[in-house]
């Protein structure tokens, strides 16, 4: 079976076709789509499913499902929980059904890893009335690059119980993994929690954000938490890249953004594995954490206590591919894994079509 995976973005559609090794057959990239028609390129193979990536499937679409009219209203539904992604993926299902109407498509969603996270792990400490009402739980996000990112990793290290998967990017999140299964993450209600991200806060004191309500209109503070704060908030640049170069050149405000960021991970990944219980596998994924050396360095560094020791040249010199970078005497395995939730998704297209 040859899978289609549609993977819409905020301003770009990413587009690949895997064969039924996962190896991918075409690939095809539309920096800037802003939501029309999709067209395939010549060369594409056959494609028999179709695989969509959905952030969002709230408390009832916890796995994989067939796409129809329902699931797609359902998928709708669930817009103002996740208003920047939702809408992408909505359009990239438009799309791909004019384009391929006989084709069956299926949604995998990034908040289906994490339905099994344990009540105490899930459960916001407010009023049950709200929580009921509103289906108020932490819900935790990218779950399938996380779910391809721990099983690969235990794969290469020939085991491993206990998983911290790091997924660093524009958006940053990190989970426990406990046996295959998520028991918690950083991400919460909406992707805006967590870690500092790209031009994402993060979390903050709810103190301060009622302050803020006060003094800003909704849309200033709606946007500023989105798209001004995170490492843009803090250095006036998004990417960590271009922050390294002005930190360089002795920006100190560019130096401080970096220096938050890292703090931030360091705290989180010591959360999960306090939710561990302990450390198997520390795994790095994403595009900041499968390309910064650097960030894997200062991460590890600052988790000494935990016996985990990182083999600098390897670290320094990492070639493409997925690799172990921790040292022999290492007491957890420390690996990179390129992240691949096409092949999650695939994978989930074929499960519910057999």
């Amino acid at each position: 079976m040859n899978v289609l995976v549609v993977n819409a973005g905020s301003s770009s559609l990413k587009l690949s076709v895997l064969g039924e090794g996962d190896e991918v057959l075409s690939q095809h990239h539309v920096e800037r789509w802003e939501g029309g028609a999709v067209e395939l390129p010549d060369d594409v193979p056959e494609v028999h499913a179709v695989g969509h990536r959905v952030v969002h499937g709230g408390a009832d679409l916890t796995e994989p499902v067939a796409l129809t009219d329902r699931t797609r209203a359902e998928i709708e539904r669930l817009t103002d929980l996740a208003p920047l992604h939702q809408p992408r993926a909505l359009a990239g299902i438009d799309a791909v059904t004019a384009l391929l109407p006989d084709v069956p498509q299926v949604a995998c969603f990034d908040t289906a890893f994490h339905a099994t996270l344990p009540p105490v792990a899930s459960t916001y400490p407010l009023p049950e009335r709200w929580r009921r009402r509103w289906g108020l739980r932490r819900y935790g996000f990218h779950g399938l690059s996380h779910a391809y990112a721990a099983r690969r990793a235990v794969d290469l290290a020939g085991g491993g119980s206990r998983v911290v998967t790091c997924h660093l990017g524009a958006g940053c999140s990190l989970a426990a993994v406990r046996d295959g299964r998520s028991v918690d993450t950083t991400m919460g209600f909406t992707p805006l929690g967590g870690l500092v991200m790209a031009t994402r806060s993060g979390d903050l004191d709810p103190g301060l954000l009622l302050w803020l309500r006060d003094r800003l209109d909704p849309e200033d503070l709606d946007d500023g938490l989105e798209h001004g704060s995170g490492l843009a908030g803090l250095g006036g640049r998004a990417d960590l890249r271009d922050l390294r170069e002005a930190a360089s050149g002795g920006d100190v405000d560019a130096a401080l953004a970096i220096d938050v960021f890292v703090h931030r991970l360091r705290q989180g990944v010591a959360s999960m594995v306090a939710s561990l219980g302990g450390l198997d596998l520390l795994v790095f994924t994403g595009g900041i954490g499968e390309h910064d050396a650097a960030v894997r360095a200062d991460a590890v560094r600052g988790l000494g206590f935990l016996g985990v020791e990182l083999d600098d040249s390897r670290n320094a010199d990492l070639d493409d591919g997925d690799t172990r970078i921790s040292t022999s005497a290492s007491a957890a395995g420390v690996f990179v894994v390129e992240a691949r939730e096409d092949v999650e998704i695939a994978r989930g297209v074929r499960r519910v079509l057999g």
